[in-house]
């Protein structure tokens, strides 16, 4: 109990170096390039755009009696998860990419991890603040129940760094693990779900949005869009949200155990 204790109060007193080194990485992704860090914002515009010419324009997708234009639906549900794939892509090979700091004896690797999940919610901040503006435009402002989104926005960063810790520390030893990882989040999208409307299109079959709703991710493009757009409080789903954080905190025990158990082997193999 003691040792898995003591790696948040590491994180804690390293607050400094990490934000330090979350910018650094920032920054790394794009050295070279004549746009820099524009580029972390033109391809999850892109990507939005597409989905929405094809599901809105292309196919005509049904609306299914939304209070607002699909197009807003749909990015409400996307940001979230343009944050959660790209921080577990950039979480599970954090130790890779960082191999020679691993090797340094002096060096507390247990920040690594949450590097890049601060590099990616730099992006996801500036997106949140794209959709306050998009719905501005549509006539929806802001108001109370923007508050959730610090909330949600918490929730989906500690599932996704215990998550994190869990895959960095496997993928040292079984590469595959990060191509995985890519299939699962492809597969992903469309299990959350972000494209469609699983509650109007699941009605006759109520088991299956239950399973659905086992995806935790799903809880918080959920509450995302009930801050955007249907203006629910989180308190008003108070089984699943007692799933939710029973998940996230096992999952997060979790990942600090795997890592603490493999952390003496990263720099032999490494």
């Amino acid at each position: 109990m003691k040792r898995e204790l003591s790696l948040p109060a590491q994180i804690c007193q390293s607050r400094k170096m990490i934000y330090k080194l979350a910018k650094n990485d920032f920054r790394k992704k794009f050295a070279g390039s004549y746009l820099g860090i524009v580029w972390a914002f033109i391809q999850p515009v892109v990507t939005v755009l597409v989905y929405w010419f094809v599901f809105q324009v292309g196919f005509r997708a049904d609306q299914g009696g939304l209070p607002v234009p699909f197009v807003l639906y749909l990015v409400a549900g996307i940001v979230p998860w343009f944050f959660f794939q790209d921080a577990l892509n950039g979480g599970t090979n954090a130790l890779i990419e960082y191999s020679y700091l691993v090797k340094k004896v002096v060096f507390n690797i247990s920040v690594l991890p949450i590097v890049k999940m601060i590099s990616a919610l730099f992006v996801h901040l500036f997106f949140v603040f794209f959709i306050a503006l998009l719905y501005c435009f549509y006539g929806h402002f802001p108001d109370l129940y923007y508050l959730q989104l610090f909330y949600y926005t918490g929730g989906l960063f500690l599932l996704t760094l215990g998550l994190c810790y869990a895959t960095s520390a496997v993928v040292v030893f079984f590469r595959d693990l990060s191509q995985i990882i890519s299939i699962a989040l492809q597969v992903g999208i469309w299990m959350t779900p972000i494209m469609w409307i699983a509650d109007n299109m699941l009605a006759a079959h109520p088991l299956l949005l239950k399973i659905l709703k086992l995806n935790p991710v799903y809880y918080i493009v959920a509450g995302y869009r009930d801050a955007f757009i249907y203006k629910r409080w989180f308190w008003e789903r108070p089984l699943w949200t007692l799933y939710f954080w029973g998940f996230t905190v096992g999952a997060f025990w979790f990942g600090m155990w795997v890592f603490r158990r493999l952390k003496i082997h990263f720099a032999d193999v490494l």
